[in-house]
């Protein structure tokens, strides 16, 4: 009995074998180029900052560089795993004022009422992750894209907090301990920078080695792929939803701490600082690929520029129109190349 299967000849094995592998060095390629890069551009804005102002470069300006990243940090890594999905979270800074006003009330503040001590964060921390949960909830069962989702519970954080702040006398800490905490160093380090460390790190950790955080990418790289395989989509982006709202909760209560005092707008210009750090790190805005590490460039990379500007006397229009030229910039070089995958209801 005659074989009619046909083979591909061998020179077009060796074509297509070729091809492979000059993919798989183009993407090994990338994925060390653009870190480093980054990392480049760092050292080219160290050293031209340092020389506009030789503070720049003092130990104590590092310090405080590093407590400016603290709560993009911190918001990075929730608004990273959220946009490995392939989608948005606009919600951070009405999450970040809503646990921040729910912590410092429950806190010892000049309006008196209870201290609540570990419980006012655990209360806080749980207002993040409710409002966060809400967003996957209606995201994944109305089928409500996500942009608008978030872009609404923005303003139920925000309303919220107003509600919490009222019409009474701002709220301070009273604690000077506690107040302080943040930005006192332990092995010259401030203690909020190392708090967002341990974010990172468990971030990264629960991304790379968890079934969760497989299933996280598997489903940013191609969904209707991981819906046919039954792996559980709408569960999975709900979760990473719930775990971006609890950590915008932990930023919102550590920007309280480091301001004192309550407020509604706490997180005000936080968004605006992720999102281009996220997109500049190298994560795809199409979902599927992509890091947190990468993130932590990226938030890097902005708070180096801002802190900067403002030693080297730049008035505050002039960072803004900066920032918001990176911004466009990030997201359509980002973009490009994505642009067929990309799709506004993911």
């Amino acid at each position: 009995m005659t074989n009619t299967t046909e083979r591909p000849p061998v020179a077009d094995t060796t074509a297509i074998r070729t091809r492979e592998h000059h993919i798989a060095r183009r993407t090994r390629f990338s994925g060390w180029a653009e870190p480093a890069a980054l990392v480049g551009a760092m050292v080219v804005l160290v050293i031209v900052f340092s020389l506009l102002n030789p503070r720049f470069a003092s130990v104590s300006n590092l310090q405080n560089i590093l407590d400016q990243a603290t709560v993009p940090l911190i918001v990075g890594v929730g608004a990273t795993l959220v946009i490995l999905l392939g989608s948005i979270d606009l919600s951070v800074e009405g999450v970040m004022g809503a646990a921040g006003m729910a912590w410092i009330l429950l806190s010892a503040n000049t309006r008196g009422g209870p201290d609540l001590g570990p419980l006012a964060w655990i209360i806080a921390l749980a207002v993040g992750a409710a409002l966060g949960w809400l967003s996957g909830v209606i995201f994944t069962r109305l089928k409500v894209p996500s942009f608008i989702v978030t872009l609404g519970i923005w303003y139920v954080g925000l309303g919220v907090a107003t509600i919490l702040f009222g019409t009474e006398s701002i709220p301070t800490l009273t604690d000077d301990a506690l107040s302080t905490w943040s930005s006192q160093t332990t092995a010259g380090i401030p203690n909020g920078f190392w708090l967002a460390v341990g974010v990172v790190v468990l971030g990264a950790l629960l991304l790379r080695y968890t079934r969760f955080g497989r299933l996280t990418l598997a489903i940013g790289d191609n969904e209707g792929i991981a819906r046919s395989a039954g792996m559980p989509v709408a569960r999975i982006k709900t979760a990473v939803f719930l775990v971006a709202g609890l950590l915008s909760g932990l930023a919102g209560i550590i920007a309280t701490m480091k301001l004192g005092a309550g407020s509604a707008t706490v997180g005000a210009g936080t968004l605006f600082l992720v999102i281009p750090a996220v997109v500049i790190g190298g994560t795809s805005l199409g979902g599927g690929r992509g890091g947190i590490l990468r993130t932590v460039l990226g938030v890097f990379l902005l708070t180096l520029l801002s802190n900067g500007l403002i030693l080297s006397g730049v008035s505050p229009s002039f960072q803004s129109a900066v920032s918001g030229a990176i911004l466009v910039v990030a997201i359509v070089a980002a973009a490009w190349s994505q642009r067929n995958r990309l799709r506004i209801a993911k």
